[in-house]
């Protein structure tokens, strides 16, 4: 599974659900996984973006789906992108 990073900002109708429910970041998440990606690990911001969230997923075209059917709720729009670990990088760069 590949790793992805989804970085998110809410819009002012997503700040009032997630004040009215807070419960509701533990539902999305369900959600995630329903379209076949897996939430690894997530937190709140403090600066321009609210949540990073960390993903893997089996395939760039699944974190798309993950993407599209979040922004199409209005409640957020996000930023996707591709992780590689460090010690994949550095085999990678030198020719492992």
């Amino acid at each position: 599974m590949a790793t992805y990073i989804m970085l998110s900002r809410l819009s002012a109708e997503g700040v009032r659900t997630l004040k009215n429910s807070p419960a509701r970041i533990q539902e999305v998440n369900q959600e995630v996984e329903q379209f076949g990606a897996r939430v690894v690990q997530q937190y709140a911001l403090l600066g321009p973006y609210d949540f990073i969230t960390v993903l893997e997923a089996p395939d760039p075209e699944t974190v798309s789906r993950v993407s599209i059917e979040l922004a199409s709720r209005a409640t957020a729009t996000f930023e996707t992108l591709t992780a590689i670990s460090v010690d994949e990088f550095v085999s990678r760069l030198q020719g492992s």
